[in-house]
């Protein structure tokens, strides 16, 4: 068996080759050179060994996004020991079904959370430690005293590349998250791939990631890539906000910025931060997490230069698979597969579907999950072999590009033709008044399915005859079909911590 070790490419491999006094991480408090971060993960594992953890056994993360987070992530791996980062806005609840699903036998925990789990912490029977990041333990064991304890020597166990080597539970868009099981083997693969391929990373690059570490897009954004190669990253431990990402593109002046179609959204549209710039070494931005509107991409572009290389992954395949480039972008597009993917779409019998015709995409993946924890059923109709169904619905264009249409249970037909929620709230955006929208079905009075929308109003937007004029917009624009024959204006639309509209839970709703 050929031995092969993430921590070991992704980190040593940098110390090896002179890059050990460079910078890989700061999170605005705390900085970390490669050399000091290679320490660090050796005292996680040796704290993890004197904590009585086995390999393969799991280790959950509720951490902000600080030098921590790849210590302890990348610490686990090195000893063969399994770490799960969980997403940092659950809740109670939600943190108890995760904890006894992956059964963890020791949590990590920054300050700022802890309360969120302080009381169920004593009732998870797999749980025998928590450590805590920060200055408060709250009577349990602090990260800073444990691993001053420790030896920064420590032999790498010899893994494999097809052997697990951390969890992520899916975002829960349209329901409970999933623990997927992510292997040794799959982290280089998104880099050789989207990163090296579309992104062009580079050495000298500084990036900036917006979606958490927790996040498959972010972890790829923001410790994948960039330590692929050798590049520095700004970690931000705070919520994303427009003011702060303003803030930190300006302190720090990174030359990639990862953001979600939200934020890029609220970017342009904050009041407060009308006269603002993104800092003067900025080449490229991507999306993920949601397609990212036309209007959007090109008001970003109009308004800074610089494109946005809008893409699509997900947490079964760890990264982006398709996507625009830097020589290849049309806004309102999802792009083309990544240089490594391969995708089909295909109908309801699973038959290959031509261009102009929707379909459910299949993507043939390097860097494909092992399958769903404790949940086979759900794996058996995700993971096909060789094909990962993704669950979105799409259509080829001619020139190869594709287009999302929607999330397959969010699809749905009205006079016998499939309407893209997608679609209508692309077309509601473009309107003055409305700044975020999400469509669901709802049946009319004869139990036909029709279109609902429910918008955000930018502020100061005129109510007045308001319904009226967005059906006019939307039939002017996509279609005299597909305008929604209700409009309710909401305060926020339901978001998962990613930036997902969760429909499922607006449809519930006006059901």
């Amino acid at each position: 068996m050929d031995a092969y070790n993430a921590v070991t490419w992704l980190l040593d491999r940098n110390v090896d080759e002179g890059r050990g006094d460079k910078l890989v991480y700061t999170d605005t408090v705390s900085e970390i050179t490669y050399r000091g971060l290679q320490q660090q993960t050796c005292r996680v594992a040796n704290l993890l060994r004197r904590l009585g953890v086995r390999r393969e056994e799991r280790v959950a993360m509720i951490m902000l996004d600080t030098v921590d987070f790849p210590a302890v992530f990348l610490g686990a791996i090195r000893t063969g020991i399994v770490p799960v980062p969980l997403n940092t806005l659950l809740t109670t609840e939600q943190y108890a079904y995760v904890l006894a699903d992956c059964r963890a036998r020791v949590l990590f925990v920054s300050e700022a959370l802890y309360p969120v789990v302080k009381d169920i912490v004593g009732r998870m029977p797999d749980l025998d430690c928590v450590v805590v990041s920060g200055n408060n333990a709250f009577g349990h064991k602090l990260l800073s005293e444990e691993l001053a304890r420790e030896s920064d020597a420590f032999s790498t166990v010899a893994t494999h590349a097809d052997e697990p080597a951390f969890w992520l539970y899916s975002s829960g868009s349209t329901g409970m998250p999933k623990g997927v099981r992510h292997l040794h083997g799959n982290l280089a693969a998104t880099a050789d791939t989207y990163a090296r391929q579309v992104l062009g990373i580079r050495e000298d690059d500084v990036c900036l990631s917006a979606a958490k570490l927790f996040f498959a897009y972010g972890l790829g954004n923001a410790l994948t890539f960039p330590m692929s190669v050798g590049a520095t990253t700004v970690l931000n431990p705070e919520r994303p906000t427009p003011a702060a990402m303003f803030a930190l593109l300006n302190r720090y002046n990174p030359t990639i910025f990862y953001g979600v179609p939200t934020l890029f959204a609220a970017m342009l549209n904050d009041e407060a931060s009308k006269q603002m710039r993104c800092g003067s070494r900025l080449r490229i931005c991507t999306s993920a997490g949601e397609a990212l509107p036309e209007a959007v991409g090109n008001a970003w572009k109009a308004r800074f230069s610089v494109d946005i290389l809008d893409g699509v992954g997900s947490t079964e395949l760890l990264h982006i698979f398709l996507s625009n480039a830097p020589d290849d972008i049309k806004y309102g597009c999802a792009g083309r597969a990544v240089p490594g993917y391969q995708v089909r779409l295909v109908n309801e019998s699973g038959a290959d579907v031509p261009d102009g015709e929707v379909g459910e995409m299949l993507v043939h993946a390097p860097s494909a999950g092992e399958g769903y924890w404790n949940q086979r059923s759900k794996s058996r109709s995700t993971f096909e072999g060789y094909w990962t169904r993704t669950g979105d619905k799409y259509v080829r264009e001619a020139d190869g590009r594709y287009t999302f249409c929607g999330r397959s249970d969010d699809m749905f037909k009205v006079s016998g033709i499939w309407v893209s929620p997608f679609e209508v709230e692309s077309a509601l955006i473009t309107h003055p008044a409305v700044l975020e929208a999400a469509v669901v079905p709802e049946a009319d009075p004869e139990g036909l399915l029709k279109p609902k929308a429910f918008v955000v109003l930018r502020a100061g937007a005129a109510t007045s005859g308001l319904d009226d004029a967005l059906k006019d917009h939307v039939k002017q624009k996509i279609g005299v079909w597909k305008y929604p024959r209700w409009i309710e204006a909401v305060e926020s639309l339901p978001k998962t911590a990613t930036g997902k509209i969760q429909r499922f839970k607006l449809r519930d709703g006006a059901a």
